[in-house]
């Protein structure tokens, strides 16, 4: 599979994504031990989400410019769209696995400072797992192309179920399949630990919830990435800057989930927005061999759709202030 990717270019986006790891971990806190236990700020969440998204235009930027003076211009400006469209889908696509996030915690009644511990681990857990899917996901469609077929259809069938609100079934945490088996399989203490995922107690090892809600933080991310993966791969075949597109879009996610905690009332038709782009995303799959749909229109769709999800949404937030997602 053809790929603009080499041994340093993977070097130098692995140690950006290091470098980044370590600075949400020592900067993305609260400074004072009992602000801790306060959700982080709103504008401090939005700094931090704009800091990242900075990040990902600098290195659109900087991969613009290896390009350039490597291949020319024609492919670097392909190449970084691709990049930009795939980061966009990616990014519109975690939001709603912040929700989901959302709800485990209040439904283990994680306080703020946990939180911020169990999204670290998260995300550092979501950057393996997905690098793994995704040079799986190239090796597949290397060795058999046909697999783009299965990919779009399962895009637009999970498109559908967006735009009809089955979606909304897989916010039920109690009677998540993984939860019951994870109850009926370990030991798990009835309440929280502190900070600990395992305590010694009578001699016996005890998991605590917070490991279950790490688990279910961890579970929800591979769910999500059975169908964000495939759709970016209807962007580009390319498992650098699907790759790089993927996780960039991934690790301001802590920032995003403190951000839209506040927001997730006035979200009310994000669920039909994702729908149209999955299935759109879909469609262009299945369409590969009869019409090739434009980087530049694709992005351009996304960006409108996302606009005016966002408007609707807005609007019915103001109409309905008792409304909920």
């Amino acid at each position: 599979m053809e790929s603009i990717g080499n041994f340093w270019l993977y070097a130098i986006f692995f140690a950006i994504v290091a470098v980044m790891l370590l600075v949400d971990f020592l900067g993305f806190k609260q400074k004072d031990p009992e602000s801790n236990q306060q959700p982080v700020p709103i504008r401090q969440a939005a700094l931090w989400s704009a800091a990242w998204v900075g990040v990902s235009g600098l290195f659109a930027g900087g991969l613009w410019w290896y390009l350039n003076g490597e291949v020319g211009t024609a492919i670097a400006n392909q190449k970084t769209l691709e990049f930009v469209t795939g980061y966009l889908l990616e990014k519109s696509l975690a939001i709603d696995n912040v929700f989901v996030w959302l709800m485990i915690f209040a439904a283990f009644a994680v306080p703020p400072a946990l939180q911020r511990r169990v999204l670290l681990y998260g995300v550092l857990g979501a950057i393996i797992l997905r690098t793994i899917f995704i040079f799986a996901g190239a090796w597949l469609i290397q060795e058999f192309s046909w697999i783009l077929y299965v990919f779009g259809a399962f895009l637009v069938y999970t498109g559908i179920k967006f735009l009809k609100g089955s979606h909304d079934d897989e916010a039920d945490i109690e009677n998540m399949k993984l939860l019951k088996w994870l109850r009926g399989h370990m030991r798990i203490t009835p309440t929280l630990r502190e900070g600990k995922f395992f305590v010694r107690e009578n001699g016996l090892l005890w998991a605590t919830p917070l490991f279950v809600v790490l688990i279910l933080v961890e579970f929800s991310d591979v769910i999500f990435a059975v169908d964000s993966i495939p759709a970016i791969f209807a962007v580009t075949t390319d498992p650098f800057i699907v790759l790089s597109a993927n996780l960039l879009a991934i690790l301001g996610l802590r920032a995003m989930f403190f951000l839209l905690a506040g927001a997730a009332a006035k979200m009310h038709y994000l669920p039909y927005g994702l729908g149209v782009i999955m299935t759109f995303i879909g469609i262009k799959m299945l369409l590969l061999d009869v019409y090739h749909v434009p980087i530049a229109a694709s992005l351009g769709f996304i960006g409108v759709v996302l606009a005016i999800t966002a408007w609707l949404s807005w609007q019915y937030a103001k109409n309905n202030p008792e409304a909920q997602v």
